[in-house]
C-alpha cells in the first residue's frame, strides 16, 4: 500500500505542477524602444528619420512582428510614427497615439486594456525611463544617451510580482 501511494505521488506531482502553471495568468509584455536615428539638421521642428533610422525601423518590424503584439503605441512625432510603420504594416495594426507627458496614463491603459497581451511602445530618449518607472521597473537604467538608438526594453508584468526588465540591443550600434 505504501509503495502504491509513493508511486501515485510521483505520478501526480508533475501533473499538479502543470496545473499550477496553467492557472497562473499570462504575463503582460511591453516592448519599449526609442525612435530610430533622426535627421539632426538644425531648425527642424519634427525631424524625419535618416536612412540608418529607417533601416532600424525595418529591423524592429521584423523582430517584433513574430511577437504578435495586440497594440502599438507611438508619440505624435514623425520619427516615432515612421519607426513603428513597418511593424504596423506587418501586423495590420493601427498605431495608437499616447502622450509622453503622462507615462502613468499609458501604464494604466496597458494594464487595463492589454493585460496578458503584448504591446509595443515607441518613445524618445527622455520619455522611456519615466515610462519604465510608471510600469514598475526598478532599478532603472541610468540614462539613454542622445546617440543611443539600439536599446530594446522588454518589461514583463505579472499580478503580485515585481516588473521584470530585460534589456537587449537591435540593429547597428
Amino acid at each position: 500500500m505504501m509503495l502504491l501511494r509513493g508511486l501515485l505521488s510521483l505520478l501526480l506531482l508533475p501533473l499538479l505542477g502543470s496545473l499550477a502553471l496553467a492557472a497562473r495568468p499570462p504575463a503582460t509584455t511591453i516592448y519599449l524602444v526609442r525612435h530610430g536615428e533622426k535627421d539632426l539638421t538644425p531648425g527642424l521642428a519634427d525631424p524625419p528619420l535618416t536612412p540608418a533610422g529607417e533601416a532600424r525601423a525595418q529591423l524592429l518590424g521584423q523582430r517584433l512582428a513574430r511577437r504578435h503584439p495586440a497594440a502599438l503605441f507611438t508619440t505624435d512625432t514623425r520619427r516615432t510614427r515612421t519607426t513603428l510603420a513597418p511593424l504596423a504594416q506587418a501586423t495590420a495594426l493601427t498605431p495608437l497615439v499616447y502622450s509622453a507627458k503622462d507615462p502613468a496614463a499609458l501604464a494604466t491603459r496597458i494594464g487595463q486594456e492589454y493585460a496578458g497581451k503584448t504591446v509595443v511602445v515607441v518613445g524618445h530618449s527622455n520619455t522611456l525611463l519615466p515610462l519604465l518607472a510608471a510600469l514598475g521597473v526598478a532599478p532603472l537604467p541610468a540614462e539613454i544617451k542622445e546617440e543611443e538608438y539600439d536599446f530594446l526594453f522588454k518589461v514583463e508584468l505579472r499580478p503580485g510580482q515585481p516588473a521584470r526588465l530585460t534589456v537587449s540591443c537591435y540593429g547597428a550600434k
